[in-house]
């Protein structure tokens, strides 16, 4: 599966395009992590525990994003962007999602 951030992916050509696809997890802070991080806020540095939930957040969205258009028949999906949201005190929402299209063979 091909993911691309442009509307096009180079020297193929878009011959159908089959619609939106998304994928989105939803995280909640872990208490523990909480007190490593505002340890990290008081003396400075990368808050880790945050660094690597977010990763593995992304991820899973795309994953499951990704699950949608091989479900259409798609080659690959173009137009990919990523939103984030708080959805409730302590859990943010992390949302993927694009425009799954079939591509022309490669020449």
């Amino acid at each position: 599966m091909i993911l691309s951030t442009t509307e096009h992916v180079p020297h193929r050509k878009v011959t159908e395009v089959l619609g939106l696809v998304r994928g989105n997890t939803i995280r909640a802070r872990h208490l523990g992590k909480d007190i490593s991080a505002a340890f990290r806020n008081i003396f400075g540095g990368e808050v880790d525990e945050y660094t690597k939930v977010l990763a593995e957040s992304r991820e899973q969205a795309l994953d499951r994003m990704k699950e949608q258009a091989v479900a259409l028949g798609a080659d690959a999906v173009v137009m990919v962007r990523f939103s984030s949201a708080q959805v409730m005190q302590g859990a943010a929402e992390v949302l993927a999602y694009g425009t799954a299209v079939r591509l022309a063979a490669a020449q």
